[in-house]
C-alpha cells in the first residue's frame, strides 16, 4: 500500500479519555515531571483513589452488618481492581507506548488493500462493543449518580454511595459537595476502567489482525517472480520474522494486562452472582439508622422500573459485557493463530523445492497450536470461559 495505514486512529478516542483521566502523557514518552505529572497525580489521588479509600474504609463501621457488607462490597471491588488498572497502566506506560510504535512500524503494515478489507471487521465491531460497554457503564452511573433526586430522599441528605468521610455529610454544605464529589469519583473511576478494558481488547484484535495478514502472505509466498529461489528465500524470512514479532508484541502486552485480567474475572463472577441477588431479594425499607449506613439506597426494596432496578441492570450488563468482550477478542486471537497450517496448504507449495518444503513443515509444526490469550497461565481467554464464568455466577445466585 502507498499510504501507511495508522492502526493507532483506532484506539484515537480511548487514548483521549485516558489522556483526561491522567493515564497517558502526550507522545511517544512516559511520565516526565510536567504539568501534565501534576495534573494526573492530582485526578488519580483526588478521585481514582480518593473515591475508593472512603468507601473501603466504610466497611470497618458496617462489618458486622451482613445485609450492608453486601449492598456495597461488589461497587467497593469494582473500584479497587479500577485502582489496580489505573496503577498498572502507569507501571508499564514505557511498554504500552513501545507497543504502540511496534504496531506501526513496517512489517505490522498491510500489504495490499485486500489485507486491509480483511482485518476491518473485527476493528469495526471492536467499535460496536466498546460503545455498548460506555453505554452500559454510561447508564448505571446516571441512575447511581441521581437515585437520591428521583427517590426525593436528597432532601433527607441521603448519599448515592456509601462512604466514610471526616466530617458530617447531613449538613449543607458538605452535603452538596460531598454529592458532586462522589459523582466525579465514579465518572473517574469508570473512565480508568473502561479505558483500559478497551485498550487491552485492542491489542488483542491487533495481534489477530496480524494474524490475518500473516496468513494471506502465506497464502501468496510462492507466486511466480522473475528471480524465484532468491524471492522465496526473503519472503520466508520475513514471515518467520513477522510471526516471531507478533508473538513478541503478545508477550508485552500480556506482561501489561495478565493480572488486571486475572483480578477483573474474579470480581466479575463475584459481582454478578451479588448483584442478581440482590435484583430478586425483597430487602426491608427500614434501613439501620447509624450516621455510616443511612446515606445508601441499597437497603430499599428493589421495584421493577425503579432507579434502582435500573442501576443495578445497568451494572449488571456493564459487568457481562466486560468480560465478554475480553474472552471474544482472545478468541479471536486462538482462531486466527489456528489458521496458519491452513493458509500454507492453500498456498502454491507443491511445485517449489524440496528444501524450502521441509522449511515449510518446520514452520507448521511450531504453529500446530494456536495461540492462546491466557490470564496469569491459570485459564484461557475465549467463549468457553465466557460461558463457564456466567453458569459459576448463576450457581453463587442460587446458593
Amino acid at each position: 500500500m502507498k499510504d501507511k495505514y495508522d492502526w493507532k486512529d483506532t484506539l484515537r478516542t480511548t487514548i483521549i479519555r485516558m489522556k483526561i483521566v491522567g493515564l497517558w502523557p502526550g507522545g511517544d514518552d512516559t511520565y516526565k515531571f510536567n504539568l501534565y505529572a501534576l495534573y494526573s497525580a492530582f485526578c488519580i489521588a483526588a478521585f481514582t483513589f480518593g473515591h475508593t479509600f472512603f468507601q473501603t474504609y466504610n466497611i470497618v463501621y458496617i462489618f458486622n452488618d451482613l445485609k450492608a457488607i453486601l449492598g456495597t462490597v461488589y461497587v467497593t471491588l469494582s473500584e479497587v481492581l479500577n485502582l489496580l488498572k489505573a496503577y498498572l497502566v502507569i507501571k508499564n506506560m514505557k511498554i504500552l507506548k513501545e507497543l504502540m510504535i511496534t504496531v506501526n512500524c513496517d512489517l505490522f503494515q498491510p500489504r495490499n488493500q485486500k489485507q486491509l478489507d480483511r482485518i476491518k471487521p473485527d476493528l469495526r465491531f471492536w467499535r460496536v462493543s466498546s460503545f455498548a460497554l460506555w453505554s452500559s457503564v454510561g447508564t448505571a452511573i446516571f441512575f447511581w449518580s441521581t437515585y437520591p433526586i428521583f427517590d426525593h430522599s436528597i432532601k433527607s441528605h441521603k448519599l448515592p454511595f456509601l462512604a466514610w468521610y471526616p466530617y458530617r455529610t447531613d449538613i449543607s454544605p458538605y452535603y452538596e459537595i460531598t454529592y458532586v464529589y462522589q459523582v466525579f469519583g465514579i465518572c473517574f473511576t469508570a473512565a480508568t476502567a473502561m479505558s483500559v478494558d478497551t485498550l487491552i481488547a485492542c491489542l488483542h484484535v491487533y495481534i489477530g489482525a496480524q494474524y490475518d495478514i500473516l496468513c494471506d502472505d502465506i497464502k501468496h509466498l510462492y507466486d511466480q517472480t522473475d528471480n524465484v529461489l532468491a524471492d522465496l528465500n526473503k519472503k520466508l524470512y520475513n514471515i518467520v520474522k513477522h510471526h516471531r514479532e507478533i508473538l513478541k508484541f503478545y508477550e508485552h502486552s500480556s506482561k501489561f494486562s495478565n493480572w488486571i485480567i486475572f483480578v477483573q474475572f474474579f470480581i466479575s463472577a463475584t459481582s454478578i452472582g451479588i448483584t442478581m441477588f440482590e435484583l430478586t431479594t425483597v430487602i426491608p425499607r427500614d434501613p439501620p439508622s447509624s450516621l455510616h449506613t443511612q446515606n445508601t439506597f441499597f437497603f430499599r426494596q428493589v421495584t421493577p422500573l425503579s432507579s434502582e432496578f435500573f442501576a443495578f441492570t445497568a451494572f449488571l450488563t456493564t459487568i457481562t459485557v466486560q468480560i465478554f468482550v475480553y474472552c471474544w477478542f482472545g478468541n479471536i486471537v486462538e482462531v486466527k493463530s489456528s489458521n496458519i497450517p491452513y493458509a500454507v496448504f492453500e498456498s502454491k507449495w507443491i511445485g517449489i523445492p524440496m528444501e524450502h518444503k521441509k522449511l515449510m513443515v518446520i514452520f507448521i509444526e511450531r504453529n500446530q497450536k494456536p495461540l492462546k490469550v491466557m490470564a496469569l497461565d491459570l485459564f484461557f481467554l475465549n467463549l468457553d470461559t465466557f460461558m463457564k464464568v456466567r453458569y459459576d455466577s448463576f450457581l453463587q445466585k442460587l446458593l
